[in-house]
This record gives C-alpha cells, structure tokens and sequence, in this order.
C-alpha cells in the first residue's frame, strides 16, 4: 500500500472548503432583504389570482343563472316557430 500524506490531504480538503464557500458567496442569489420582498411578491400573486377566481365563479352562476331563466324581453320558441320538437321533419 501506498504511505498517503496526511499534511497534503488536510491542506487539499482546506482548499476545496474554501473554494466552495467563496462559489456559494458568489453566487448567492440574493440577499435576505430581497428575499422577503420576493415572498411578498408572491403573496401580491397568489391575492390578485384569488381576487380573479373570484370574478370568474361570479361571471360563471351569472351566466348560468341567465341561461336557466328565461329572460323578459327575448324570443320564445313559438315566436321563433314553434318548438323543433313538434316539427315534421321529412
């Protein structure tokens, strides 16, 4: 077996330690500050999506609502013709 050298290896490991705590400090996205604002950024979001669901699931019974009831001023089937039921379809 071949004889490792301790001194060498703690120095190596020291180097990469270093090296990569010099990378992470680099290369840190952003800084606690910024990275609250991010999280009220994304609370803005998630309030204004909420806020248009909202409009939508209104928009959506209210459109269903007029769909089921026939409305006051519009044509009914037997201004229209009659109902196509009652048709002769030859």
């Amino acid at each position: 077996m071949a004889k490792r050298d301790t001194g060498s290896n703690i120095a190596f490991f020291l180097a990469g330690f270093a090296m990569g705590a010099i990378g992470a400090l680099l290369l840190v996205p952003r800084s606690g500050e910024e990275a609250r604002q991010a999280g009220s950024w994304s609370d803005k979001g998630r309030e204004y999506l909420n806020q248009q669901k909202e409009q939508i699931r209104s928009a959506y019974e209210a459109g269903r609502q007029a769909y089921r009831e026939p409305s006051a001023g519009g044509l009914d089937s037997a201004e229209l013709g009659g109902d196509e039921t009652t048709k002769d379809r030859s």
